[in-house]
């Protein structure tokens, strides 16, 4: 059956936004799904060069003609969903909730951020993980996406569409959020980790569908993973935003802010362990390497070297397997192979490469 699905192999914030976006553009999908809560952001370059950013809808609704899906495994916070459907001007046959979805309320934000989440591993504290715990206890004062009149017109058999659409032979495209490294069960970095499951197989169950419907999953990377500010985990080589800059030939000033807090992202080197793992677990058909700009600056001016070539070499030798496609910056995607189309022109960075 034709289902895509975008997984993170790193600690989140890897480009799976742009990726599904293009894959559902590329493949002409009718139905896209964003599972899991607002503790995350995708973010998109639209048709303008505007970045887009959503922390409830799917990035890949930007594709022609296609349904936006929140899947019995949502967590849906009423006034970022609002939000976000206004900005573009969705209307219910562009967008379909399950009505077994859950419901993100106030208290729950107002739990995490009194419960220490925020300090103690660096939670968004979006509510997402306490409206999932009162889920899984059975709480009485769970809300369903049915309770909420705010939703009453956008509540669809969700099954029953994808399962009509998979009939038909009609792409779905399910955008996972986060990533490898912070999954509950499988990242290894307990308790620095989000509060659901992040491989490809959850994704699929939290969506409603088989893994028999599922054909392509596409393991999305950065050369450069991050966390999230504050302490939340482990990164094996963290560097500084300055270090990046100089490497990278940027501003002194560079810096990448989270998607849901604003807060400065943590960064580091290339980290093996962590995608070796994350490709055991998902077992990916292609895999995606994001920003490479970081490694080799000639790439954000259209020019190639050495660089950018000898890492991603480098990269697969160390994790076991090809890279499918690379990208150089928000809106970038390119095949891989577009790396050995010109000869070196510089000596390639050990310092890049060191911690591959």
């Amino acid at each position: 059956m034709p289902v895509s699905v975008i997984v993170g192999g790193q600690y989140g914030s890897e480009g799976k936004g742009k990726v599904a976006l293009a894959i559902a553009r590329g493949k002409g999908a009718r139905c896209v799904i964003r599972v899991g809560g607002t503790n995350s952001g995708h973010t998109i370059v639209d048709e303008c060069g505007k970045p887009r950013s959503f922390r409830q809808l799917p990035a890949s609704v930007f594709a022609k003609d296609t349904i936006a899906v929140l899947p019995p495994g949502a967590l849906i916070d009423a006034e970022i969903f609002e939000r976000e459907v206004a900005e573009l001007g969705l209307g219910p046959d562009r967008v379909k909730v399950s009505p077994f979805a859950s419901l993100i309320s106030a208290e729950d934000r107002e739990a995490e951020r009194s419960s220490g989440l925020v300090d103690r591993i660096g939670s968004t504290g979006s509510g997402t993980g306490a409206a999932l715990v009162r889920r899984i206890g059975r709480a009485s004062t769970v809300r369903l996406a049915e309770d909420e009149p705010k939703l009453g017109p956008y509540l669809d058999d969700t099954a029953q569409l994808m399962r009509d659409l998979l009939a038909k032979g009609q792409r779905i495209v399910i955008e996972g959020s986060q990533g490898f490294g912070l999954s509950v069960l499988h990242g290894g970095f307990y308790p620095h980790a989000t509060s659901r499951d992040t491989i490809a197989a959850a994704f699929v169950s939290e969506a409603g569908l088989s893994p028999l419907d599922v054909d392509e999953i596409v393991l999305v990377l950065r050369a450069h993973p991050i966390r999230v500010a504050g302490n939340s985990g482990q990164l094996e080589a963290e560097m500084s935003w300055k270090e990046l800059a100089i490497e990278a030939g940027l501003a002194e000033d560079y810096r990448e802010l989270t998607t849901a807090t604003k807060k400065v992202r943590r960064i580091g080197r290339f980290e093996v362990d962590v995608v070796r793992r994350a490709v055991a677990a998902n077992q990916p058909t292609s895999i995606v390497l994001n920003h490479l700009d970081y490694v080799d600056p000639a790439l954000a001016k259209g020019k190639r070297s050495g660089l950018a070539r000898d890492f991603v070499a480098r990269v697969e030798s160390r994790i076991g397997a090809a890279v499918t496609m690379v990208g150089f910056g928000p809106d970038s995607l390119e095949p891989r192979s577009v790396l050995e189309k010109d000869g070196r022109t510089q000596p390639t960075s050990r310092q890049s490469l060191k911690a591959v």
